[in-house]
């Protein structure tokens, strides 16, 4: 794609990165760039003076549209990138394609151009933590493969460092997807963690959420291979394989990440799920890799070949296991050795936000898990932590379901410290009717500010205890996105000191937050 001298609107400059990394290449490309995002000049300062510069250095100049959307920018330009963020529905996005206009994102175009194999991964939870385990597993044989996507770096302005062999590991969410599978394009290799109800608020329903989500195989060439969780009633329910594969061929991968596998039978019956090319199952402490073409459920299983023990995993939690199988069975099927697997289990010590032990002050630790941004990753952390818990959690409506978590809630949480938002009084409601009046856990709030939730997490922890930041919910409302919670979290965790605890009136009876 020649775009020198093209006109070219960025839709969506954003204070993530993606914007900014997306205008940057196109200015390196030549092409004349406008940016245009409905965000104040002042939200959007670090960012626009990041672009600046850039195009001083390119020397070049970039035209800026902020506070507001103007149909003649959309409808005159030769090109639209749309960032990750912008609904698919816009109607600013419908003017340029009435118009003629085409339509791309960050992720279209880098696939178009990147010279390399890519390798995507996605899921309802667990999809960074995959993309980095799997990038650590392809590193030992490759030493310049690339991560990127849903990871704030800038997929296109790595492409100068990539070439044909370089492989690319990409965390793509559903809103990528959904423009990737629009425009016909799937990695070559992809895998899919697991599947539950998540962003629906965005994507209008549970099944348009699933649909967003298989395109990372919808488009898959005939020797494209796809890695399943066939212990997930919900990637069996959903992922429609065959009718995929039966688009292209393709090769599957089921991966056993859990005690047994799926019963669920909505689109096919379960021993088919034992049929296909490949599975990754434990057996005792050993995760093992089989080929089981032909393999029927009811025959005895072939010796297989180990990829990994239990122990070679560092980091915590069912979960973590379910992640590591998973960024094992694409590292293998793209050549890496069981060697390269197992080294890079052995060094690989955590993703930052994601059950990070921030500090353990005063005999309590305090654990940051903010990008459990929906129930079921909150849920995984409370089943990892086996210390008595003080959960922060709350925030911004995803239209969820909560009673699953609430009931865990009920079972392992002594207190339950809540953050303002439209979905926290849902959540409290799950508890409660999960939990006998005598054994609910003791509420606190909701809180508008942050340093009192922590205020108050603190007055009810003791020694031994977690206070975990698990929320469950989005950021909005109170932060920027949930990287900024992560980020309030640490400051405010590290600035504690040995003043005595403010127990008193930091916390309420049951009925709080109703």
């Amino acid at each position: 794609m020649n775009l020198r001298d093209q006109k070219v609107l960025v839709m969506g400059l954003g204070v993530h990165g993606g914007g900014l990394g997306v205008a940057r290449w196109l200015l390196s490309q030549g092409a004349k760039v406008t940016v245009t995002d409905s965000a104040e000049p002042e939200a959007l300062a670090a960012s626009v003076a990041a672009l600046n510069a850039a195009a001083e250095e390119l020397d070049s100049h970039v035209d800026y549209v902020l506070g507001e959307h103007r149909a003649e920018d959309f409808t005159t330009s030769d090109l639209v990138v749309a960032n990750a963020a912008v609904r698919p529905d816009s109607p600013w996005l419908a003017q340029a394609a009435d118009a003629g206009v085409p339509i791309e994102t960050e992720m279209t175009l880098f696939f178009r151009a990147c010279p390399g194999p890519i390798l995507g991964v996605t899921g309802t939870k667990g999809k960074t933590t995959t993309a980095l385990l799997l990038a650590a597993m392809l590193r030992r044989r490759h030493p310049a493969t690339l991560v990127a996507g849903n990871l704030q770096v800038s997929a296109l302005e790595a492409l100068p460092k990539l070439n044909a062999k370089t492989p690319v590991v990409l965390e793509l969410s559903s809103f990528q997807l959904e423009r990737l599978g629009a425009a016909g394009l799937s990695p070559h290799y992809s895998l899919v963690t697991n599947f539950s109800s998540d962003h629906v608020n965005w994507h209008g329903s549970l099944d348009a959420y699933a649909a967003a989500k298989r395109q990372i195989y919808w488009h898959q060439p005939k020797d494209g291979i796809l890695a399943l969780n066939g212990a997930d009633d919900g990637s069996v329910e959903h992922m429609l394989l065959y009718e995929g594969m039966q688009r292209h061929g393709g090769r599957a991968i089921w991966v056993c990440a859990g005690p047994h596998w799926s019963r669920a039978r909505t689109r096919f019956l379960q021993p088919v799920v034992r049929s296909v090319d490949t599975s990754v199952e434990r057996r005792g402490d050993t995760i093992i890799w089989r080929d089981v073409s032909g393999y029927c459920g009811s025959a005895t299983p072939l010796a297989g070949e180990p990829l990994f023990s239990v122990g070679d995993l560092r980091i915590p939690g069912a979960h973590n296991l379910a992640n590591a199988m998973f960024a094992a069975a694409l590292a293998r099927a793209f050549g890496a050795l069981p060697a390269d697997i197992r080294v890079a289990l052995r060094t690989f010590t955590g993703v930052e936000h994601r059950l990070e032990l921030v500090r353990e002050f005063d005999g309590v630790s305090y654990v940051n898990d903010t990008t459990a941004t929906n129930p079921a990753a909150a849920l995984a952390a409370l089943e990892t932590l086996h210390t008595p818990i003080v959960l922060i959690a709350g925030g911004a409506d995803k239209e969820l379901e909560f009673g699953p978590l609430g009931a865990a809630i009920a079972r392992r949480v002594k207190a339950l410290v809540l953050l303002e938002g439209s979905a926290t009084s849902r959540m409290v409601a799950a508890v409660q009717a999960s939990a006998d009046r005598a054994d609910c856990p003791l509420l606190s709030g909701p809180h508008t500010n942050f340093a009192e939730a922590l205020a108050a997490a603190r007055g009810l922890a003791e020694e031994g205890d977690t206070v975990l930041l698990s929320p469950g919910c989005a950021s909005f409302g109170m932060f920027k996105n949930e990287f900024h919670r992560g980020e309030e979290f640490r400051h405010l965790v590290g600035a504690l000191d040995n003043e005595q605890r403010q127990r008193s009136g930091q916390h309420s009876s049951p009925k709080a937050a109703q």
